[in-house]
């Protein structure tokens, strides 16, 4: 399955000395200052081992011996066609933002909110690129949301919004799978957003340089445009967003920020294929399957 991805760019990154937390050799910002993997992909190779490495513009990942700590100089080089894309990033939580566009907010008949509306999702529903979603059976409404999701790149509490750019180490795409029937009867929303599959990431992590600040968010269901909008269209910036959170909780490296959806969300039904588009990322797409 063919990952449509945007143009290849480079970055380097500016790291103050004030943030919790150390570098590891699982890091994903490569290394203290400086980014090189501008599409960076989790995958499994042939020998079942779990790799990282960057994705070209020819669909070629070139896997940094470095980057696994792995003995050899040798950069080998994988189809991502012939490999088991995982997703990019192995988060803890999963922090998502409730009602963050106002034609979202007046499709749910809601009012547009004075501060970020914050809820989880738990790490079993984290799903990859490519995968079959295994979602609930016995559910009326199941459905799609578009999403742009920010990586966190290095643990840190209470950062400052002008210096959220720090501790992020890129951007990815989100499907918020979202079972209606028991959301709308809880307050913590957990039989309605944690489930099993719930949470696609992926395919890859790609830089903050590659998604433009009006970066398209779309989502398509069986080939159909259903969702169409922008990074811009934000109630509650990005900076904004990791000011708030951070003020309540730690966020780990390689958690992820789902920063809402867009109008447009509608249901998911089996044998369905949904695709999750944020420029300069790429696509994420699965199948879907409900028993």
């Amino acid at each position: 399955m063919g990952i449509g991805i945007g143009l290849d760019r480079g970055l380097e990154w500016g790291l103050g000395s004030d943030w919790i937390g150390d570098w590891g050799p699982g890091t994903l910002i490569i290394a203290a200052g400086v980014m090189q993997a501008m599409r960076q992909i989790r995958f499994r190779d042939s020998d079942g081992d779990v790799r990282y490495g960057e994705l070209t513009d020819d669909g070629t990942i070139r896997a940094d011996p470095k980057r696994e700590g792995r003995v050899t100089d040798v950069v080998e080089a994988f189809d991502v066609d012939a490999v088991d894309v995982l997703p990019p990033c192995e988060p803890s939580k999963i922090v998502c933002i409730g009602l963050n566009y106002a034609d979202h907010a007046e499709e749910q008949g809601m009012d547009v909110p004075d501060r970020p509306l914050l809820f989880l999702k738990t790490p079993n529903a984290v799903a990859s690129h490519g995968s079959t979603l295994e979602l609930l059976p016995g559910t009326d409404r199941l459905e799609y949301e578009a999403e742009l999701g920010v990586v966190i790149g290095r643990r840190c509490r209470n950062v400052d919004a002008a210096d959220a750019g720090d501790v992020i180490a890129g951007f990815t795409c989100v499907n918020d799978v979202s079972n209606r029937d028991d959301q709308r009867v809880e307050t913590n929303w957990v039989r309605g957003k944690s489930f099993d599959d719930a949470a696609p990431i992926g395919p890859v992590i790609a830089s903050s340089e590659a998604v433009p600040e009006d970066a398209a968010v779309r989502c398509h269901l069986n080939g159909e445009c259903k969702q169409d909008s922008s990074r811009d269209q934000f109630i509650f910036d990005i900076p904004e967003l990791i000011e708030e959170i951070t003020a309540y909780m730690t966020l780990e490296e390689g958690d992820v920020i789902s920063t809402g959806t867009p109008e447009g969300v509608g249901p998911l039904e089996d044998g369905d294929t949904v695709e999750i588009e944020i420029e300069g990322v790429g696509t994420l797409e699965n199948q879907v399957r409900i028993p």
